[in-house]
Protein backbone atom coordinates (compact mmCIF):
# COMPACT_ATOMS: atom_id res chain seq x y z
CA UNK A 1 0.00 0.00 0.00
CA UNK A 2 1.34 3.27 -0.94
CA UNK A 3 0.69 6.22 1.31
CA UNK A 4 1.18 9.94 1.18
CA UNK A 5 3.66 11.39 3.65
CA UNK A 6 3.51 14.94 3.43
CA UNK A 7 6.68 17.05 5.88
CA UNK A 8 7.11 20.58 6.25
CA UNK A 9 10.39 20.40 5.17
CA UNK A 10 12.13 18.60 2.20
CA UNK A 11 12.58 14.78 2.46
CA UNK A 12 16.06 15.40 2.05
CA UNK A 13 15.98 17.62 4.96
CA UNK A 14 13.21 15.17 7.03
CA UNK A 15 16.73 12.48 6.17
CA UNK A 16 19.29 14.43 7.45
CA UNK A 17 21.41 13.16 10.57
CA UNK A 18 21.08 16.43 12.11
CA UNK A 19 17.51 16.09 13.23
CA UNK A 20 16.73 14.94 16.21
CA UNK A 21 16.34 12.12 17.31
CA UNK A 22 15.72 9.60 20.31
CA UNK A 23 19.63 8.91 19.71
CA UNK A 24 20.05 12.66 20.71
CA UNK A 25 21.09 14.46 17.94
CA UNK A 26 20.13 17.91 17.49
CA UNK A 27 17.68 19.46 15.59
CA UNK A 28 14.00 20.23 15.26
CA UNK A 29 11.90 17.26 17.38
CA UNK A 30 9.50 15.49 15.06
CA UNK A 31 5.88 15.01 15.34
CA UNK A 32 4.43 12.29 13.18
CA UNK A 33 0.49 11.85 12.78
CA UNK A 34 -1.09 8.80 11.73
CA UNK A 35 -4.45 9.70 10.38
CA UNK A 36 -7.81 7.62 10.35
CA UNK A 37 -9.21 7.00 7.33
CA UNK A 38 -10.24 9.55 5.36
CA UNK A 39 -7.16 11.72 5.40
CA UNK A 40 -6.02 15.56 5.91
CA UNK A 41 -8.07 16.87 2.87
CA UNK A 42 -11.96 15.83 4.71
CA UNK A 43 -12.20 19.19 6.17
CA UNK A 44 -13.40 17.89 9.32
CA UNK A 45 -11.53 15.46 11.93
CA UNK A 46 -8.63 14.70 10.47
CA UNK A 47 -7.85 17.71 8.98
CA UNK A 48 -8.40 19.55 12.59
CA UNK A 49 -5.82 17.48 14.48
CA UNK A 50 -3.21 18.06 11.25
CA UNK A 51 -4.05 22.04 11.51
CA UNK A 52 -2.79 21.03 15.12
CA UNK A 53 0.70 19.98 14.27
CA UNK A 54 0.95 23.18 11.67
CA UNK A 55 -0.27 25.18 13.96
CA UNK A 56 2.79 24.33 16.82
CA UNK A 57 5.34 24.21 13.77
CA UNK A 58 4.60 27.78 13.30
CA UNK A 59 5.68 28.34 16.67
CA UNK A 60 7.66 25.71 18.10
CA UNK A 61 10.89 24.11 16.79
CA UNK A 62 9.46 20.79 16.04
CA UNK A 63 9.07 18.83 12.24
CA UNK A 64 5.57 17.39 11.81
CA UNK A 65 4.55 14.79 8.90
CA UNK A 66 1.50 12.36 8.55
CA UNK A 67 0.84 9.77 7.17
CA UNK A 68 -2.63 8.50 5.82
CA UNK A 69 -4.32 5.65 6.74
CA UNK A 70 -6.60 4.18 4.06
CA UNK A 71 -7.73 0.84 5.68
CA UNK A 72 -7.70 0.64 9.66
CA UNK A 73 -5.35 -2.23 8.61
CA UNK A 74 -2.68 0.76 8.06
CA UNK A 75 -2.63 2.28 11.43
CA UNK A 76 0.03 -0.50 12.83
CA UNK A 77 2.30 -0.56 9.72
CA UNK A 78 1.84 3.80 9.74
CA UNK A 79 2.74 4.03 13.63
CA UNK A 80 5.66 1.66 12.68
CA UNK A 81 6.72 4.09 10.13
CA UNK A 82 7.24 6.87 12.69
CA UNK A 83 9.00 4.72 15.34
CA UNK A 84 11.37 3.29 12.49
CA UNK A 85 12.73 6.99 11.91
CA UNK A 86 13.13 8.29 15.64
CA UNK A 87 10.09 10.22 15.62
CA UNK A 88 9.98 11.33 19.28
CA UNK A 89 5.81 11.84 19.43
CA UNK A 90 3.81 9.95 17.37
CA UNK A 91 -0.47 10.96 17.52
CA UNK A 92 -2.87 9.07 16.14
CA UNK A 93 -6.63 10.47 15.37
CA UNK A 94 -9.57 8.15 16.20
CA UNK A 95 -10.84 5.92 18.41
CA UNK A 96 -10.25 2.94 15.81
CA UNK A 97 -6.61 3.54 16.58
CA UNK A 98 -6.84 2.50 20.44
CA UNK A 99 -5.36 -1.07 20.30
CA UNK A 100 -2.59 0.12 18.18
CA UNK A 101 -1.61 3.00 19.91
CA UNK A 102 -1.55 1.06 22.82
CA UNK A 103 0.29 -2.18 21.77
CA UNK A 104 2.72 0.18 20.25
CA UNK A 105 3.47 2.87 23.08
CA UNK A 106 3.86 -0.77 25.49
CA UNK A 107 6.58 -2.05 23.26
CA UNK A 108 8.10 1.23 23.16
CA UNK A 109 8.03 3.15 26.48
CA UNK A 110 10.73 6.17 25.69
CA UNK A 111 8.39 7.28 22.77
CA UNK A 112 5.73 9.49 23.48
CA UNK A 113 2.25 9.31 22.47
CA UNK A 114 -1.31 11.08 21.77
CA UNK A 115 -4.44 9.84 20.84
CA UNK A 116 -7.47 11.72 19.77
CA UNK A 117 -10.25 9.89 21.18
CA UNK A 118 -9.53 7.73 23.47
CA UNK A 119 -8.29 7.08 26.35
CA UNK A 120 -6.56 4.39 28.50
CA UNK A 121 -7.75 3.11 31.97
CA UNK A 122 -4.88 2.96 33.70
CA UNK A 123 -3.44 5.08 32.36
CA UNK A 124 0.18 4.55 30.39
CA UNK A 125 2.79 6.92 31.19
CA UNK A 126 3.60 8.05 27.74
CA UNK A 127 0.34 8.58 26.45
CA UNK A 128 -1.64 11.30 26.89
CA UNK A 129 -5.72 10.62 25.63
CA UNK A 130 -7.24 13.69 24.26
CA UNK A 131 -10.79 13.39 24.45
CA UNK A 132 -13.58 15.54 24.52
CA UNK A 133 -17.24 15.97 25.78
CA UNK A 134 -18.60 16.63 22.19
CA UNK A 135 -22.56 16.19 23.90
CA UNK A 136 -22.26 19.36 25.45
CA UNK A 137 -21.29 21.21 22.26
CA UNK A 138 -23.95 19.15 20.23
CA UNK A 139 -26.97 20.06 23.27
CA UNK A 140 -26.12 23.17 22.52
CA UNK A 141 -27.09 22.42 18.54
CA UNK A 142 -29.74 20.84 18.89
CA UNK A 143 -31.69 23.45 20.75
CA UNK A 144 -30.33 25.95 18.11
CA UNK A 145 -31.76 23.72 15.61
CA UNK A 146 -34.91 22.68 16.68
CA UNK A 147 -35.16 26.17 17.16
CA UNK A 148 -34.67 27.47 13.53
CA UNK A 149 -36.49 24.35 11.93
CA UNK A 150 -39.70 25.36 10.27
CA UNK A 151 -40.95 21.73 9.35
CA UNK A 152 -40.84 20.44 12.76
CA UNK A 153 -38.08 17.69 11.65
CA UNK A 154 -34.18 17.79 11.84
CA UNK A 155 -31.89 14.83 11.17
CA UNK A 156 -28.58 13.62 11.21
CA UNK A 157 -26.61 10.33 10.61
CA UNK A 158 -23.20 9.41 11.51
CA UNK A 159 -20.20 7.22 10.18
CA UNK A 160 -19.68 4.62 12.10
CA UNK A 161 -21.68 3.43 15.15
CA UNK A 162 -19.10 4.17 17.62
CA UNK A 163 -18.56 6.56 21.06
CA UNK A 164 -16.80 9.61 19.51
CA UNK A 165 -19.78 9.49 16.68
CA UNK A 166 -22.82 8.73 18.80
CA UNK A 167 -22.01 11.11 21.48
CA UNK A 168 -22.67 14.03 19.21
CA UNK A 169 -25.83 12.29 18.58
CA UNK A 170 -27.27 12.23 22.10
CA UNK A 171 -26.51 15.67 22.68
CA UNK A 172 -28.04 16.57 19.87
CA UNK A 173 -31.09 14.78 20.35
CA UNK A 174 -31.02 15.83 24.24
CA UNK A 175 -30.69 19.47 22.92
CA UNK A 176 -33.63 19.38 20.67
CA UNK A 177 -35.63 17.52 23.78
CA UNK A 178 -34.69 20.14 25.95
CA UNK A 179 -36.18 23.01 23.45
CA UNK A 180 -39.38 21.01 23.07
CA UNK A 181 -39.85 20.85 27.46
CA UNK A 182 -39.13 24.86 27.78
CA UNK A 183 -41.29 25.81 24.68
CA UNK A 184 -44.09 23.25 24.48
CA UNK A 185 -42.86 22.27 21.56
CA UNK A 186 -42.37 18.58 19.55
CA UNK A 187 -39.27 19.04 17.14
CA UNK A 188 -38.92 15.41 15.77
CA UNK A 189 -35.23 13.99 15.29
CA UNK A 190 -34.82 12.11 12.33
CA UNK A 191 -31.93 9.27 12.16
CA UNK A 192 -31.42 8.52 15.97
CA UNK A 193 -33.02 7.59 19.25
CA UNK A 194 -30.93 7.50 22.44
CA UNK A 195 -31.24 3.90 23.92
CA UNK A 196 -29.23 2.62 26.79
CA UNK A 197 -29.20 -0.93 25.59
CA UNK A 198 -28.50 -0.20 22.13
CA UNK A 199 -24.36 -0.27 21.00
CA UNK A 200 -22.89 2.67 21.71
CA UNK A 201 -26.35 3.96 23.37
CA UNK A 202 -28.99 4.07 20.34
CA UNK A 203 -29.89 3.17 17.12
CA UNK A 204 -29.75 5.58 14.00
CA UNK A 205 -28.46 6.08 10.46
CA UNK A 206 -25.23 4.97 9.88
CA UNK A 207 -23.17 4.95 6.30
CA UNK A 208 -20.26 2.74 7.72
CA UNK A 209 -18.04 4.82 6.00
CA UNK A 210 -16.01 8.48 6.21
CA UNK A 211 -15.37 8.76 2.86
CA UNK A 212 -18.21 8.27 0.71
CA UNK A 213 -19.21 11.37 -0.94
CA UNK A 214 -22.66 8.75 -2.62
CA UNK A 215 -23.31 7.74 0.45
CA UNK A 216 -23.37 11.43 2.25
CA UNK A 217 -25.76 12.40 -0.56
CA UNK A 218 -28.33 9.70 -0.49
CA UNK A 219 -28.55 9.56 3.25
CA UNK A 220 -29.14 13.18 3.50
CA UNK A 221 -31.38 12.94 0.62
CA UNK A 222 -33.35 10.32 2.65
CA UNK A 223 -33.66 12.65 5.32
CA UNK A 224 -34.98 15.92 3.93
CA UNK A 225 -37.32 13.08 2.10
CA UNK A 226 -38.63 12.52 5.38
CA UNK A 227 -39.12 15.85 6.13
CA UNK A 228 -36.02 17.26 7.97
CA UNK A 229 -35.18 21.17 6.86
CA UNK A 230 -32.02 21.42 8.97
CA UNK A 231 -29.23 17.99 8.72
CA UNK A 232 -26.01 17.01 10.68
CA UNK A 233 -23.93 14.57 8.96
CA UNK A 234 -21.59 13.13 11.51
CA UNK A 235 -19.31 11.35 8.75
CA UNK A 236 -16.21 13.00 7.54
CA UNK A 237 -15.33 13.43 4.26
CA UNK A 238 -19.23 12.00 4.02
CA UNK A 239 -20.43 14.80 5.09
CA UNK A 240 -19.35 16.81 2.11
CA UNK A 241 -21.88 14.68 -0.02
CA UNK A 242 -24.51 15.92 2.81
CA UNK A 243 -23.57 19.45 2.17
CA UNK A 244 -23.76 19.08 -1.92
CA UNK A 245 -27.30 17.37 -1.47
CA UNK A 246 -28.41 19.92 1.30
CA UNK A 247 -27.47 23.06 -1.11
CA UNK A 248 -29.35 21.40 -4.31
CA UNK A 249 -32.14 21.52 -2.23
CA UNK A 250 -31.62 25.20 -0.12
CA UNK A 251 -31.84 23.68 2.95
CA UNK A 252 -29.75 24.07 6.39
CA UNK A 253 -26.87 22.12 7.83
CA UNK A 254 -24.66 21.71 10.75
CA UNK A 255 -21.61 21.16 10.62
CA UNK A 256 -18.96 19.05 12.48
CA UNK A 257 -15.56 18.72 13.87
CA UNK A 258 -14.35 21.92 12.71
CA UNK A 259 -15.87 25.61 11.08
CA UNK A 260 -16.84 24.05 8.02
CA UNK A 261 -18.14 27.50 6.78
CA UNK A 262 -14.40 28.47 6.59
CA UNK A 263 -12.94 25.01 5.63
CA UNK A 264 -16.13 23.88 2.96
CA UNK A 265 -16.54 27.41 1.75
CA UNK A 266 -18.27 25.80 -1.80
CA UNK A 267 -21.47 25.73 0.75
CA UNK A 268 -21.06 28.09 3.06
CA UNK A 269 -24.76 29.20 2.72
CA UNK A 270 -25.98 26.02 3.81
CA UNK A 271 -24.44 26.41 7.55
CA UNK A 272 -26.53 27.42 10.11
CA UNK A 273 -23.15 26.40 12.71
CA UNK A 274 -20.55 23.96 13.55
CA UNK A 275 -20.54 22.54 16.54
CA UNK A 276 -16.84 22.40 17.32
CA UNK A 277 -14.12 19.51 18.62
CA UNK A 278 -11.08 21.69 18.82
CA UNK A 279 -8.94 18.80 18.22
CA UNK A 280 -5.87 21.35 17.12
CA UNK A 281 -5.94 23.45 20.11
CA UNK A 282 -5.59 20.05 22.14
CA UNK A 283 -3.21 18.68 19.66
CA UNK A 284 -0.73 22.21 20.31
CA UNK A 285 -1.36 22.01 23.66
CA UNK A 286 0.49 18.12 24.01
CA UNK A 287 3.38 19.04 21.58
CA UNK A 288 3.76 22.00 23.56
CA UNK A 289 3.85 20.04 26.51
CA UNK A 290 6.32 17.65 24.96
CA UNK A 291 8.83 20.78 24.49
CA UNK A 292 8.52 21.83 27.64
CA UNK A 293 9.23 18.90 29.42
CA UNK A 294 6.29 18.32 31.15
CA UNK A 295 4.62 15.91 28.86
CA UNK A 296 3.58 12.66 30.82
CA UNK A 297 0.38 10.51 30.17
CA UNK A 298 -3.23 10.64 31.20
CA UNK A 299 -6.28 12.61 29.54
CA UNK A 300 -6.64 15.87 28.25
CA UNK A 301 -10.41 16.44 28.22
CA UNK A 302 -12.12 19.37 26.28
CA UNK A 303 -15.45 20.94 27.42
CA UNK A 304 -17.12 24.10 27.00
CA UNK A 305 -16.12 25.61 30.18
CA UNK A 306 -12.24 25.30 28.23
CA UNK A 307 -12.91 25.84 25.06
CA UNK A 308 -12.22 21.98 24.24
CA UNK A 309 -15.39 22.07 22.80
CA UNK A 310 -18.32 24.84 21.39
CA UNK A 311 -20.29 26.00 18.44
CA UNK A 312 -18.62 28.54 15.58
CA UNK A 313 -20.09 31.18 14.25
CA UNK A 314 -23.49 31.69 12.36
CA UNK A 315 -21.82 33.69 9.82
CA UNK A 316 -24.56 34.40 6.54
CA UNK A 317 -27.11 32.79 8.92
CA UNK A 318 -26.49 35.04 11.83
CA UNK A 319 -29.57 37.51 10.74
CA UNK A 320 -31.58 34.95 10.51
CA UNK A 321 -31.48 32.99 14.53
CA UNK A 322 -33.48 35.32 16.59
CA UNK A 323 -31.80 37.29 19.00
CA UNK A 324 -34.09 35.55 21.72
CA UNK A 325 -32.45 32.44 20.31
CA UNK A 326 -28.96 33.37 20.15
CA UNK A 327 -29.35 34.76 24.45
CA UNK A 328 -31.20 30.82 25.03
CA UNK A 329 -28.15 28.93 23.52
CA UNK A 330 -25.38 31.46 25.61
CA UNK A 331 -27.41 31.00 28.92
CA UNK A 332 -27.26 27.08 27.80
CA UNK A 333 -23.31 27.14 28.09
CA UNK A 334 -23.32 28.31 31.19
CA UNK A 335 -26.37 25.69 32.44
CA UNK A 336 -24.15 22.75 30.99
CA UNK A 337 -21.08 24.08 32.26
CA UNK A 338 -22.03 24.30 36.09
CA UNK A 339 -23.72 20.83 35.92
CA UNK A 340 -27.50 22.50 36.40
CA UNK A 341 -28.95 21.13 32.17
CA UNK A 342 -27.95 16.81 31.67
CA UNK A 343 -26.65 16.25 27.98
CA UNK A 344 -27.93 12.75 28.54
CA UNK A 345 -24.79 11.27 27.16
CA UNK A 346 -24.11 10.37 30.92
CA UNK A 347 -26.31 7.03 30.53
CA UNK A 348 -23.95 5.80 28.25
CA UNK A 349 -21.54 5.59 30.47
CA UNK A 350 -22.85 3.27 32.79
Amino acid sequence: MLHTIIVALSVLVLMMSTLTGCDGSKGPVRIGLVTDTGGVSDRSFNATAWKGVRDAQRDMDILGAYLESQLSSDYEQNIKSFIDQNYEMIITVGFSQADATKTAAEANPDRKFAIVDSSYDPALPNVMGLIFESDEAAFLAGYLAAGMSKTGKVGTFGGMQIPPVTIFMVGFEKGVQHYNKLKSANVEVIGWKTDPAAPACGVGLFTDTFVSIEKGRLFADQLMDNGADIVVPLAGTTGLGAAAAIKDRAMMMIGVDSDQYVSSPDYKEIYLTSILKNTDKAIYDVIKAVLDKTFKGGNYVGTLKNSGVGLAPYHDADAQVPIWLKVEVEQLKQDISNGTVDTGWAVCLK
